[in-house]
């Protein structure tokens, strides 16, 4: 019986010691994650914004990418899970010009905190066959500054304290995007203007690069469908244009093009529109995006 209790006595002695810790360890981890959370807490619905907000707040900010890798955004939806982590978040940062249908969800949500929409101050295209507008601006440098320019704004509202810094990110981001768009600019200069994609995306490409784009679905969704009168017309355009590369993209089916490039007996290339994210760099992207441009016109 005294040994008993003499195993009683230690156990206790044990157990209020490890209670002890178990209490301020867990206060440790609440003081640390408060810590955490001084950063500013930014979400980015797709790939290209994710890197710019890198970019623009790298160590003062948590960054998120809310559209998982290989998921389309036009096809993705938020879940209970998603939603919850967007209200929990000091800033969201959007393509815009509708591209994210899901947003509007989040503000009937009363969400507290930023929504940037980073196609403000940009010029938008309307797609003409279908009377909507275009979002694809961020595959052309000059817009992605714009966009980089308005994550850095919005970041310094939130952070005042650290505006210089995320100023200076941006500025430093937004050099190599000028770099970038002159790269593009003096290596297509002098080449062939004509070149097939699959989907409306490069109108603001083929815009600013005085190129023209022939597409096989005339619309900005790539989900739309070839017709055999769209095909035979796309064709005959190649078949005129002397056009020896049709261009897929590394998000959709390539059969179509192929199809095309078969018939014509040419070659497919890719021009990603970077909507699904990958390991690789918006600028490393679009140096890809440049050298099968190059292929295909000089």
């Amino acid at each position: 019986m005294n040994i008993q209790i003499k195993l009683a006595i230690i156990a206790i002695l044990i157990v209020i010691p490890l209670s002890s810790f178990a209490v301020s360890g867990t206060n440790s981890n609440i003081q640390f994650t408060i810590t955490d959370n001084s950063k500013l807490q930014v979400i980015s619905s797709f790939n290209p914004l994710h890197e710019f907000s890198q970019n623009v707040g790298m160590q003062k900010i948590d960054a998120t990418l809310l559209v998982p890798i290989g998921v389309e955004p036009h096809d993705w939806e938020p879940t209970i899970k998603d939603v919850q982590q967007m209200q929990a978040s000091d800033i969201i940062v959007i393509n815009g010009i509708g591209f994210e249908n899901w947003v509007d969800k989040i503000s009937d949500e009363n969400y507290q905190g930023t929504i940037v929409d980073t196609s403000n101050k940009i010029l938008v295209k309307l797609e003409e066959e279908h009377n909507s507008k275009d979002p694809h601006i961020w595959l052309i440098p000059g817009n992605a500054k714009i966009q980089v320019q308005n994550i850095a704004t919005a970041f310094s509202n939130a952070d005042p304290e650290n505006q210089q810094y995320y100023e200076s990110n941006a500025q430093k981001y937004i050099q190599k995007l000028d770099l970038l768009d002159s790269k593009i600019r003096n290596e297509l200069s002098g080449c062939a203007t004509d070149f097939i994609t699959l989907h409306d995306a490069f109108s603001y490409f083929a815009d600013e690069y005085d190129l023209n784009q022939h597409v096989i679905i005339s619309s900005t969704d790539s989900h739309g469908e070839a017709t055999a009168k769209t095909l035979a017309n796309i064709i005959s355009t190649a078949k005129k244009l002397d056009i020896q590369i049709i261009f897929g993209e590394d998000d959709a089916d390539v059969r179509t093009s192929q199809i095309i490039a078969d018939d014509i007996g040419g070659n497919v290339l890719v021009l990603s529109t970077m909507e699904i994210s990958s390991d690789e760099t918006y600028i490393s992207k679009m140096n890809q995006n440049l050298e099968n441009l190059k292929e295909a016109l000089c």
